[in-house]
């Protein structure tokens, strides 16, 4: 299985939200990292043939996705940012009304319809209106419906939006269940989601990947630019003030401060292993900070 995408672009008026982009992908979890306006959410719908590129190609397994029509269709499972639920169906209708959208015969739609609300834990609450789910519990039912068909590219834009730690936790655990031997793309800005499950970092910003690199090696090119230092309140404040402050932690009457500089920011500052929130700091700056003041 190989998922091509050669020379991808796409544009709003003079800006694009896609510019160029080109990478090969082959089964394993992607992490589509960037900030809120990169270009991720365009980039997916152009993956699933919600929209067209305005130019560039998709490729899966040499061929292109308008040479396969409803053949590539059939190896696709979305679960958009937004996905739209009819609130007075119950679980189990919705699942049922969106396998026969997908074209599943009615056996293998109810066959995959209990099997698929046990995986997610809904089966409890299989026959209750969608209307009084939780998030985590419409966000499990999201990613169900993408499951329907049993994809080969699974494709999820934002899937741990607004749920508590507990849940994306939870959330985690099931993509990483349904991900053997699939192609997986998950895009999001919250860093954690994609640290511990996915196996490539695909890192985007104004349109265009920074990197693609392998989970073991994608902190590589910061090594040596993360610091730690104790200082006082009132160097703390300076501190923050002249670097980017990954962290700072108060302990007793002193402050501890997580820095990414080029060089030591300080006498006394010593360096620390980076981490991807360090990286995805390092690359966006404020935009990355107040996201994770979100």
């Amino acid at each position: 299985m190989k998922l091509q995408l050669q020379h991808l672009s796409k544009r709003y008026g003079t800006k694009y939200a896609v510019n160029d982009v080109s990478t090969v992908l082959k089964p394993g979890i992607y992490g589509l990292l960037g900030a809120n306006g990169a270009g991720k959410t365009t980039l997916m719908r152009m993956i699933c043939g919600v929209l067209r590129p305005a130019s560039g190609n998709i490729y899966l397994n040499g061929k292109t996705i308008e040479d396969l029509g409803q053949r590539y269709y059939s190896h696709l499972g979305y679960m958009p940012q937004d996905l739209g639920f009819y609130p007075d169906f119950t679980a189990r209708e919705f699942m049922l009304y969106m396998a026969a959208v997908k074209g599943l015969d009615k056996k293998e739609a109810k066959t995959r319809t209990e099997k698929l609300l046990e995986m997610v834990n809904l089966s409890d609450v299989a026959n209750k209106k969608i209307r009084s789910y939780s998030g985590g519990m419409k966000q499990r039912l999201g990613i169900a419906q993408a499951e329907l068909n049993d994809p080969s590219i699974l494709v999820l834009d934002e899937p741990t939006a607004g749920l508590d730690p507990k849940e994306r936790v939870r959330f985690r655990n099931l993509i990483s269940d349904f991900a053997k031997e699939k192609i997986v793309i998950l895009s999001t800005h919250i860093v954690s989601d994609v640290s511990y499950i996915a196996d490539t970092i695909l890192m985007m910003k104004d349109g265009r990947f920074l990197l693609q690199e392998p989970m073991a090696t994608v902190t590589d090119c910061i090594d040596g630019k993360v610091w730690e230092i104790v200082a006082d309140s009132r160097e703390a404040a300076e501190y923050s003030r002249r670097f980017s402050v990954v962290n700072l932690h108060h302990e007793n009457n002193m402050v501890r401060l997580r820095i990414i500089h080029e060089t030591s920011p300080a006498a006394g500052a010593f360096t620390v292993p980076p981490s991807l929130e360090d990286l995805f700091l390092y690359y966006f700056g404020e935009e990355a900070q107040n996201e994770r003041s979100e």
